[in-house]
């Protein structure tokens, strides 16, 4: 009998995880399993997952989990959001993009979108008729927020927008993206505004081509253009201009534990299909398990694995209470995304030559891990935002 990902350390649920999110988990464990992992070497190909497929998890209550009911979604909290995010990464279709839909993109709508906005936009991205994507990094400016260049000119009751975005997760398929842009370049960090754009509306908008990476192929991951982009003022989002940056900063949190979600979940997968491996993977007359090289190096991966966990479970307990502080979700974010790449490396070892083999699912998760440790800031940028606070 397979070993199960959700079960694999033997730990008790934490409170958060219980009732209607672990029902929560479960159909979003089956609606992956049944209607992404079937077709997801088709979407790893194509390098995209379908807008069908979007569709189908906006019908099934899988987007906007955290969302107000009176907006079209669900009214849970984050601990719904990372019950979805554990069932992509247990069924191992993480380029499926719903996680930063749902719980980096759309919260920008809810926290700091007009009542007008909110009825606008939020229930369009529960259904999935919105896919939506947050354009911040620049050719020029990564983990550095502070250094865009993109600028948005006022022009009467539009702003012009001009300059180019890379990286941009959902780019080829996002109809709903916050830019973030300077409404005054003067005023640095204080002249950055988030305005939406809304791409099926706008002229002076051009999607770049489809990023080659090494990993999370499904995923689509783009470049955005802006060309004397017009978009009504009324797309901004908060009261007024140059609250962009402090935007960013109250929603980062979040986002790095959102990383932690996904660094987790594949640790788990990683150690159960490993555990089914080297049971059934026989050298020198007996099973790999029974090789005390391999049981010590499972005992140290489940402890760590386990020691991540609970951290993890801490952190989601206090960030539904309103108390997960920037520091220690940039600690989640950058030891999380760490014990993933060497869980995963050292999984991939026990595997023997079959783990270099694509059709072995360990392969693929090396491949999806090292973006982890890049991207929501790299961890050199989490150890310098520790560091300020010693």
């Amino acid at each position: 009998m397979a070993t199960n990902p959700a079960e694999v350390l033997s730990l008790p649920k934490p409170a958060w995880a219980a009732d209607e999110v672990g029902m929560l988990y479960d159909m979003a464990h089956r609606f992956m399993s049944e209607e992404i992992a079937p077709r997801y070497d088709e979407f790893e190909k194509n390098e995209m997952v379908d807008r069908e497929s979007w569709l189908k998890a906006g019908a099934a209550g899988l987007l906007c989990a955290s969302m107000p009911e009176e907006y079209g979604g669900s009214g849970g909290t984050f601990a719904h959001e990372s019950a979805i995010i554990e069932a992509i990464g247990h069924v191992g279709v993480d380029g499926f993009g719903i996680g930063l839909h749902n719980s980096i993109v759309a919260p920008y709508v809810l926290h700091y979108g007009s009542e007008e906005q909110k009825k606008k936009w939020l229930p369009k991205l529960a259904t999935g008729e919105l896919i939506g994507a947050i354009a911040m990094t620049e050719p020029g400016a990564g983990s550095d927020l502070q250094g865009v260049k993109t600028r948005a000119q006022k022009d009467g009751n539009q702003y012009k927008i001009n300059g180019s975005k890379t990286f941009i997760t959902n780019g080829q398929l996002a109809n709903f993206i916050i830019v973030v842009t300077k409404t005054d370049p003067e005023k640095g960090a204080k002249g950055t505004s988030l305005i939406v754009v809304e791409t099926d509306e706008v002229e002076g908008f051009q999607r770049g081509r489809n990023l080659d990476k090494i990993g999370l192929k499904a995923n689509d991951t783009s470049e955005l253009f802006f060309n004397d982009m017009r978009v009504p003022t009324s797309n901004l989002l908060g009261h007024e201009e140059g609250q962009g940056f402090v935007q960013l900063m109250q929603q980062l949190p979040q986002e790095r534990l959102q990383i932690g979600t996904g660094a987790i979940a594949m640790i788990e997968r990683a150690l159960a299909l490993t555990i089914d491996y080297v049971k059934e993977r026989k050298a020198f007359g007996k099973a790999i398990i029974d090789f005390q090289n391999t049981q010590f190096k499972l005992a140290e991966l489940k402890t760590e694995a386990t020691i991540g966990r609970v951290f993890y479970n801490d952190c989601v307990t206090r960030h539904i209470a309103g108390g997960l502080d920037p520091v220690t979700a940039s600690m989640a974010k950058y030891w999380l995304s760490d014990l993933q790449g060497k869980v995963v490396d050292e999984c991939l070892q026990l595997h023997g030559g079959y783990g270099y083999m694509n059709e072995y699912p360990i392969a693929r998760m090396f491949r999806d891990a090292r973006v982890q440790r890049i991207y929501g800031g790299t961890n050199e940028i989490m150890k310098l935002l520790i560091g300020r606070s010693l």
